[in-house]
């Protein structure tokens, strides 16, 4: 066996002691790092990676109470010829409902305790209008909207062309005459107040029997907004 210095062999066992104490103090590091370091340094990014993210979840309106039921409205046309009209319906008894018009709101009224409500000259705009309603809670919060309801007003008369018979036409013989014309398409057309048939393109054509002397037709157009066009013919029959 060799022979080793006295201090040699004293460097040895203090480089063993060092080495020992070392892995000792690794160890140490290691688990501080896994137990405290590592999770709060991933909550940090995490944080961090939360406050730099755009929010993504849905954002609630603090004035609206979803629970609250929006109101029915009631509207029996699809289109007028008068620049106002009155809205009748139905919401929660001694609530109030809040009317919008195209998303302008139009006004405010009470509930009745048998839950009904009416909102009286309700100003239109031509053409089409959006109208819907909103419950409101006592505390000022408002339902979601309820249906909305298009109404289209429309202040122009249909158009109206006679192309048979002729004002005046006398007739012998044969006791009928074609009544024969064009107006707008749905438009509903009246003879002598009884409605004859229309086709998509608006033109119609009937026959009509006659009486010995004068007779009188009056052909009358009306459009879905109750707009009215007359015309009147007459017709001399001598047998």
């Amino acid at each position: 066996m060799s022979y080793r210095p006295r201090y040699t062999r004293r460097v040895s066992k203090r480089n063993k002691r060092n080495l020992f104490v070392t892995i000792i103090l690794v160890i140490i590091i290691l688990y501080a790092a896994i137990i405290w370091i590592l999770p709060n340094f991933i909550k940090g990014i995490g944080s961090i990676t939360a406050f730099l993210k755009p929010q993504s979840s849905k954002v609630i309106n603090v004035s609206e109470n979803p629970q609250l039921a929006p109101p029915a409205l009631n509207i029996p046309f699809e289109a007028t010829n008068t620049s106002q009209i009155t809205i009748e319906g139905y919401g929660t008894p001694n609530s109030k409902v809040k009317l919008f018009l195209d998303d302008e709101e139009v006004g405010t009224e009470n509930v009745s305790a048998e839950g009904k409500f009416i909102f009286k000259d309700v100003p239109l705009s031509l053409g089409t209008n959006n109208i819907y309603g909103k419950s409101l809670d006592d505390k000022g919060k408002m339902s979601l909207s309820s249906k909305i309801i298009k109404v289209t007003y429309d202040n122009e008369k249909p158009s109206l062309e006679i192309l048979n018979p002729p004002d005046g036409l006398e007739v012998h013989g044969v006791r009928i005459v074609t009544v024969e014309g064009i107006t707008e398409p749905q438009a509903k057309v009246y003879i002598n107040d009884n409605q004859v048939i229309v086709d998509k393109d608006g033109k119609f054509k009937v026959e009509q029997s006659l009486n010995d002397g004068e007779n009188i037709f009056v052909i009358k157009s009306v459009d879905p907004a109750s707009n009215e066009t007359s015309q009147q013919r007459i017709v001399k029959f001598t047998p």
